[in-house]
């Protein structure tokens, strides 16, 4: 198994480019399930994830092509469509969902397997359920399988989501799109993914309105057509890399960085003393003279402060002057990271929902175990700035979500490798 081994080297000088994001990519590749002319995907992240999606659709019968080196991704379901997503593949990951809106919509039927995935909390498919229910939907679980059928075809609806699920809002505007008159989605998620899969939709012909704030109108037609769309910037990747001259020193420029998609992460970095400017190119990012300052972080769904983000700032936090307290509001178990941490030198006191961390002067190098996705990259970045080496383990979690992550860091200065067993 893997491991990457960093070494604290100084400030960081330099570009670093950002990938399309890989949330985006995997709510849009189903997408070419809703028609059966092609679908072509520009600046796809180059990830494993993105690969697993690839498989799970080729499965279902659509047609792939990866051209480019990755970053191009062409898909056609124009043949028969196969409705049972197995286990085998949608257990990898937690996007493998995202296929029960479309298939429900285009055959009036599917048999998808429960999905895995970061075991960073329950994410439970209920909210997925009552939104398709809504619809019209009949779903049963038997045997870890969600057997749907929509005997008389999907029916627009207005449905209030009790929660703003980003999974479950794609699902909804999926299927929508689709359905027969006119569904109106309440408190739907307004992330950046859920706006680029509305305009690529859009794209594809279909009528849709309100995306990016918490009401969704979708008109249904009576089908869909090929095109081809840009994946957006993802917002996670260019977080975590913002935080790396933030956490070692230096300046770095995140290329395709927008300020609008991570504005109430941006505050959090202005309170601590992180300056971020927006250029032609992307967001330039340096820390101010002097030590961290200790900030407090709510999780909250977009435009809040991103739980995915949220183990990253941790990193930036532990050496921060002051005490900082992140709360937790939308994973359970997503604290795993902070022993990690500890194992460095961190002081860092987790309660329940809560993580109270006692910024110290430095970090040392140690070994240390990711335990998902996120806590993989944040235990990298508590390395760049970490007196000796730090050794990650287990770091099959972080191809998951990061392409070329050593490559990208050692171009701006960082003392990174992999290790490979």
């Amino acid at each position: 198994m893997d491991s990457i081994v960093v070494t604290g080297n100084g400030p960081l000088q330099g570009d670093i480019p950002i990938a399309g994001a890989k949330n985006a990519c995997l709510a849009l590749m189903p997408a070419t399930l809703l028609s059966e002319e092609p679908l072509t995907l520009t600046n796809a992240p180059r990830l494993s994830d993105i690969k697993t999606m690839n498989t799970l659709l080729a499965s279902l019968g659509a047609e792939m092509a990866v051209l480019q080196d990755g970053l191009v991704i062409t898909t056609a379901s124009h043949g028969e469509i196969n409705p049972v997503a197995d286990y085998d593949i949608v257990r990898k990951m937690r996007a493998s969902n995202l296929v029960l809106g479309p298939l429900l919509a285009r055959l009036g039927h599917a048999v998808v397997s429960l999905p895995g995935g970061c075991a960073i909390g329950a994410r439970p498919m209920d909210i997925h359920i009552e939104a398709l229910e809504a619809l019209g939907a009949e779903i049963e679980l038997k045997d870890g399988y969600l057997h749907a059928k929509a005997p008389g075809g999907l029916k627009g609806a207005v449905h209030k989501m009790r929660f703003a699920s980003v999974g479950a809002t794609e699902n909804m505007l999926m299927a929508a799109s689709l359905a027969k008159g006119t569904t109106v989605i309440e408190n739907a998620a307004r992330e950046p993914e859920i706006v680029d899969l509305a305009q690529c939709l859009r794209k594809m012909g279909a009528q849709i309105d309100g995306e990016g704030t918490s009401r969704i109108e979708i008109q249904g037609v009576d089908r869909l057509h090929g095109a081809t769309h840009p994946v957006v910037t993802d917002r996670i990747e260019l977080g975590t890399y913002m935080l790396a001259p933030a956490i070692c020193g230096g300046e770095v420029e995140c290329l395709g960085g927008r300020l609008e998609l991570v504005e109430s992460f941006v505050e959090k970095l202005d309170a601590a003393g992180v300056s971020v400017e927006q250029t032609d190119r992307g967001l330039k990012v340096s820390r101010r003279n002097g030590r961290i300052r200790a900030v407090d972080v709510v999780t909250e769904p977009f435009p809040g402060f991103p739980t995915d983000l949220q183990a990253q700032m941790m990193a930036l936090l532990c050496t921060a002057e002051g005490t900082s307290v992140l709360e937790e509001k939308i994973f359970e178990n997503r604290f795993m990271h902070a022993p990690e941490l500890t194992r460095m030198g961190a002081n860092i006191e987790v309660h329940g929902g809560h993580a109270t961390v006692h910024g110290v002067e430095r970090l040392k190098g140690a070994p240390v175990m990711a335990t998902d996705l996120r806590a993989s990259v944040s235990l990298i970045l508590a390395g760049l700035a970490a007196e000796g080496e730090t050794v990650v383990n287990r770091v099959y979690h972080l191809d998951r979500g990061y392409e070329h992550v050593e490559a990208k860091l050692q171009a701006v200065g960082a003392k990174i490798e992999r290790i490979k067993e």
